[in-house]
């Protein structure tokens, strides 16, 4: 009776064990559900808006500008933020605020992107911590899921006229 029981305590145990492993595996790679918060990324994100969140985009270098991603903070590595990619690594960037009368430009540096929120004028984004490392991207964010009236594909850039192709 103890070793019937022993034995199935292990087999319930080799399970938990493989499928951790296996959704760890899926979450990592593969993608998952976020839930994003603040108003930097309004009108095209809403603050508690639920998307899909896509991994293997970062690990093929398949990013390109105009995306919204997910990225680790450059300020509080605790937490993840939600951005659109401007400019990737040899880009010419307009690194001032919107309403700056003088336009400052600045080419983002190799292994880097630059990352700004459809808000401009309320987001923490590379105009204030520069370049962000390719290497903090966890994902690329497909469509939103939730609320249910606007579930598909995000929309194109409110601020396109930012993107520079010089």
């Amino acid at each position: 009776m103890l070793r019937n029981g022993l034995r199935k305590t292990f087999r319930f145990l080799g399970y938990t064990v493989q499928y951790g492993c296996i959704a760890h595996c899926a979450f990592e790679y593969l993608g998952g559900i976020v839930v994003c918060s603040g108003p930097s990324m309004e009108p095209t994100i809403q603050n508690s808006d639920i998307v899909f969140s896509e991994n293997l985009s970062r690990h093929f270098y398949c990013i390109r500008k105009g995306d919204i991603v997910i990225v680790k903070s450059p300020s509080d590595p605790k937490s993840n933020i939600c951005k659109r990619v401007i400019g990737l690594e040899g880009d010419k960037v307009c690194t001032s605020n919107p309403s700056d009368f003088l336009k400052n430009h600045s080419y983002v540096p190799k292994g880097h992107v630059w990352l700004e929120g459809d808000n401009l004028r309320n987001s923490t984004d590379s105009r204030c911590y520069g370049p962000v490392p390719y290497g903090l991207i966890r994902g690329r964010i497909c469509f939103k899921i939730w609320p249910l009236n606007d579930f598909g594909f995000l929309r194109a850039s409110p601020n396109g006229h930012r993107f520079l192709d010089d």
